[in-house]
């Protein structure tokens, strides 16, 4: 196996576990001094943010990934993902609209540094204005 194709197989991983609503899944696939840098906020660093972050969308939303692409460079040190997300806003986020059981459908990616077979860096993009014009007309 490639160091691409191990890469990749650790992002699809990720991936699936997100899919499967399995936390400890997403948490195996990541280095402990992970950096997730979230869409119009702040860096989350660490694997114990990472997992608060992960426990609080499994309790605000239930999501599903659709039509994922994902590409990785030759040394499997770099990858991103494009997909759509597919979910359900389940309980209010602070700042946010109220929850309702609201549906939506957007498109989202996200890029990645990879070492030593695991994810040391998470970047996710979406359009958040275009989330909140869903949830709150939906």
């Amino acid at each position: 196996m490639t160091a691409a194709d191990t890469a990749r197989a650790t992002i699809e991983a990720y991936y699936a576990a997100f899919n499967a609503g399995n936390a400890q899944g997403m948490l195996d696939a990541v280095t402990g001094d992970i950096e997730h840098r979230v869409n119009e906020g702040g860096i989350r660093s660490g694997k114990e943010k990472f997992a608060e972050f992960c426990s609080h969308m499994g309790v605000s939303y239930r999501e599903e990934l659709r039509d994922m692409v994902i590409f990785v460079n030759p040394d499997g040190t770099r990858g991103a993902a494009e997909f759509v997300v597919h979910g359900t806003y389940l309980q209010t986020d602070p700042g946010l609209p109220e929850a309702r059981g609201q549906t939506y459908i957007l498109p989202a990616g996200a890029f990645f540094d990879l070492k030593g077979g695991k994810i040391s860096r998470v970047t996710t993009f979406y359009n958040l204005a275009d989330w909140v014009r869903q949830v709150s007309h939906g």
